[in-house]
């Protein structure tokens, strides 16, 4: 099995009870849904990263941010013909936005469109294990 390695950068965006959050168009979290944000481009500080990526896959501006957390999840998943396990590091934020509307369409990447969906609604199979520990970091009660 092939060990790999992801770091990224994370926005937890709440508001009336809802969390914004993107639907994965591929790897490891396929079809489900995931905090916003990605990569760190060469040169990048993470607050920069935190910016461009909610700018690409949800259409949002920052108005605050704040460093909550930096945690990490391994996911076993089939990429191509192999197994891997990636060992997905992610330093979160919370973010407050300009405006409450998003992008809901594909980045044509990663994101197949961001949404807002109420917190209670989730469950554990239907978000990403990164997602789903911050929230419980928040004290939100995942189904």
């Amino acid at each position: 099995m092939e060990e790999t390695r992801h770091l990224g950068v994370y926005g937890i965006i709440i508001n009336d009870n809802k969390i914004l959050l993107v639907k994965k168009a591929r790897g490891a979290y396929t079809g489900k849904y995931d905090l916003p944000g990605g990569s760190i481009e060469h040169g990048e500080k993470p607050v920069e990263t935190l910016k461009r990526e909610l700018m690409e896959e949800a259409g949002v501006d920052i108005k605050k941010y704040k460093l909550f957390d930096a945690n990490s999840v391994v996911v076993k998943w089939q990429h191509h013909d192999k197994l891997e396990e990636m060992h997905h590091i992610g330093i979160i934020y919370i973010v407050e936005i300009s405006s409450s509307s998003v992008k809901e369409t594909s980045d044509g990447q990663d994101s197949l469109g961001a949404k807002w969906l109420p917190i209670e609604s989730l469950n554990k199979d239907m978000i990403s294990p990164l997602a789903y520990e911050e929230l419980i970091k928040l004290g939100y009660k995942i189904k």
